[in-house]
C-alpha cells in the first residue's frame, strides 16, 4: 500500500513538471542562453517552496510518518566540494539538456534515447560511490 503513494506522488510530480515545460529541450536550452526567465521562474519558485517547508519542519517541531522528529542538519559553510559538485552538476545538465529529475518523465514519455542519459547517470552515481572515501569531504 505504501508504494501506491509513492507512485501517485510521482505521477503528480511527471505531470506537474511535463505541463510546465520543465522537461523541455528547448527550455532548458533557454536558460542557459539567459534568452528566458520561464526555467529560472520554476527553479526560483523550488526553492522558496523548500525554504518555507524547512521552516515550518524546524519552527513546528513536526514528525515524519513514522512518528520520529525531523533532525535537519546545518550545511557547513561555504565549500569547495559544493561549488565543485554544482558546477559538475550544472555542466552535465547543459551538456544533456536534463537534470535527473525529468530522466524518467521522459523516458516514460517514450524519448528513449533519454536511455543512455539515464545510463549516464547511473555510471556516474556508481563512481561517485567507489571514488567517495578518496574525495575530501
Amino acid at each position: 500500500m505504501k508504494i501506491l503513494k509513492y507512485l501517485l506522488v510521482g505521477f503528480v510530480f511527471g505531470i506537474v513538471l511535463t505541463k510546465s515545460e520543465a522537461v523541455s529541450w528547448y527550455r532548458i536550452y533557454e536558460m542557459f542562453h539567459f534568452q528566458s526567465f520561464h526555467m529560472y521562474g520554476i527553479i526560483v519558485t523550488a526553492i522558496i517552496t523548500g525554504l518555507i517547508g524547512i521552516q515550518l519542519i524546524k519552527r513546528r517541531k513536526l514528525n515524519d510518518i513514522k512518528g520520529n522528529p525531523i533532525d535537519i542538519q546545518d550545511k557547513e559553510v561555504g565549500n569547495a566540494r559544493y561549488w565543485i559538485g554544482g558546477i559538475s552538476f550544472g555542466l552535465g545538465w547543459a551538456l544533456v539538456g536534463s537534470c535527473p529529475g525529468p530522466i524518467f518523465i521522459l523516458l516514460g514519455a517514450g524519448f528513449l534515447s533519454v536511455g543512455f542519459v539515464l545510463i549516464g547517470a547511473l555510471l556516474g552515481t556508481f563512481l561517485y560511490g567507489v571514488i567517495k572515501d578518496k574525495l575530501p569531504h
